[in-house]
């Protein structure tokens, strides 16, 4: 236990991003929060619900440990993950979930990121090691991106082998699952066949990315798409900026935008980019918001606090 105590206080620490497919239930949510506080060395640093999205992320970071050579062997994330990842299939039935983000499975996106003095190859080791966790014990496929796969394969450039970015509901929304039970894309881990149920898992590892939402006051989501693919570096707008037009609620759309290098094209570019295209389409936008803390160095602060006043609270009683 003192070794692992230095290597929190050395801030080796990793990130994890784990996206489900549900945030209508309760119980549900409930039960994956529960998995997840079984191991304390693993903390949750934030959490981040839309109902009308129906998806959920946990924020978690924790420590690595190394072995005499200086490679990683051992992080608490990887069981921590695992068990929550296991009580979301429990809970979860991918057939019954519809909502207006995209998602190809219960448990839809798992990211990992360096913080602190840790490197990104040992953020992609613990990807890895949940991938096969996830692929060859629960047997859902997994399809590697970024740094934890082979060649470097872009997430993006996944998702839309797969269809994850078309709607297959009322024109604008995504409901059950979509794709055949065979899968046309080989995974990188886990079987081919797909249970319909729970569906498949992105799991990568990269640097720090944003995550960040711009309101549009309107139910135009035709225009939403025109405005997001104008802002997006695939539709030759802002470089490193990948964007989503989705409808959110009854009286609004909204960009979901992902900044993959948020110290070169920051919130504030897309922002006035978004404001510029939406006043020429005639429309109005509010401020948009961060999903999560926006900078790495904010994810380390609060877990810090969190470790620190948990720590009090034991030597106090």
């Amino acid at each position: 236990m003192e070794k692992k105590k230095s290597t929190i206080e050395q801030s080796m620490l990793l990130c994890c991003k784990l996206y489900i497919s549900e945030s209508r239930n309760n119980a549900a949510l409930d039960s994956i929060v529960r998995a997840a506080r079984l191991n304390p060395e693993s903390v949750i640093v934030n959490k981040f619900e839309d109902r009308a999205y129906n998806r959920a992320r946990y924020t978690l970071v924790s420590y690595v440990a190394h072995d005499s050579t200086g490679s990683a062997i051992y992080s608490p994330l990887q069981q921590t993950v695992l068990a929550m990842v296991e009580a979301a299939y429990e809970a979860i039935n991918l057939e019954l979930h519809s909502g207006a983000h995209p998602r190809l499975g219960v448990v839809d996106h798992i990211s990992f990121h360096p913080l602190a003095r840790a490197s990104l190859e040992e953020a992609a080791w613990l990807a890895k090691s949940v991938a096969s966790d996830i692929g060859n014990r629960l047997q859902v496929p997994v399809y590697l991106y970024e740094a934890a796969h082979p060649t470097g394969k872009a997430l993006d450039t996944i998702r839309r082998e797969l269809g994850y970015f078309r709607p297959n509901f009322m024109g604008n929304q995504w409901a059950g699952w979509a794709l055949p039970e065979t899968l046309p894309e080989k995974p990188d881990e886990g079987p081919a066949l797909v249970s319909r149920a729970r569906g498949i898992a992105m799991i990568g590892a990269s640097p720090w990315v944003a995550t960040y939402n711009v309101p549009i006051m309107s139910t135009n989501v035709s225009a939403a798409r025109r405005i997001a693919r104008m802002v997006s570096a695939r539709g030759g707008g802002l470089p490193t900026v990948q964007t989503l037009g989705l409808v959110h609620g009854e009286d609004s759309t909204e960009i979901a935008c992902m900044l993959l290098e948020p110290n070169r094209i920051g919130a504030d570019r897309v922002q006035n980019r978004i404001e510029l295209l939406a006043a020429q389409e005639g429309l109005d936008t509010e401020k948009g918001y961060f999903t999560d803390f926006c900078s790495p160095e904010m994810i380390v602060e609060k877990y810090v606090k969190l470790v620190s006043a948990d720590s009090e609270e034991k030597r106090l009683n």
